[in-house]
């Protein structure tokens, strides 16, 4: 091979790893839309769960909801922030807070992510990326949602927007914050 096609080959190679990691990372792959504000009015939709039931946000509403969004189904951070919320459970049932995770993972895939974690809360289906876009998610490589997530409050207004989410005390952020509704 010749030196110049190494050099070719070297840059091809640095520019498509810098491309790579630049759009894994939540902050450059923001779209044209932010994440919804505290503020903003919850969107009307309606989206299949992991057990292949409709979940209605507009149904939701005269309780404090949660919903996250969270890459994939079974991986690692994934799992750590879902199963949080299961291990809480019993305290948002006492505190009256409704959990619906979503991500783009088929509802085979949630319900296989559920099954095997006992989660009690719906995973819903947004294989076409309606939920995202509403809530102005970003997405990262490969369609995988930024770990993002609004708390609602009962009046069906986004109470608050927690971006970057770290899924190993955001089940108990949420908790103290839902306090305050």
């Amino acid at each position: 091979m010749s030196a110049k096609r190494i050099s070719k080959a070297r840059h091809f190679g640095t520019a498509t790893l810098f491309l790579l990691f630049a759009c894994a990372s939540s902050s450059a792959a923001k779209g044209p839309n932010a994440p919804l504000p505290a503020g903003s009015a919850l969107p009307d939709l309606t989206g299949s769960d992991q057990n292949g039931q409709p979940v209605r946000l507009k149904a939701l509403q005269g309780k404090p909801l949660l919903v996250f969004f969270y890459p994939k189904a079974g991986t690692p951070g994934c799992t750590k922030e879902a199963c949080a919320f299961r291990d809480a459970w019993l305290s948002y049932e006492s505190a009256g807070v409704q959990v619906v995770g979503v991500s783009h993972d088929s509802v085979a895939d949630q319900a296989a992510f559920a099954r095997e974690h006992g989660f009690k809360f719906p995973l819903v289906s947004d294989s076409e990326g309606r939920w995202g876009q509403a809530f102005g998610v970003p997405l990262r490589v490969w369609k995988f949602y930024s770990r993002v997530s609004f708390l609602v409050g009962r009046n069906g207004m986004v109470a608050k927007t927690y971006l970057d989410v770290d899924p190993g005390v955001h089940a108990s952020q949420v908790l103290a914050d839902a306090a305050g509704l």
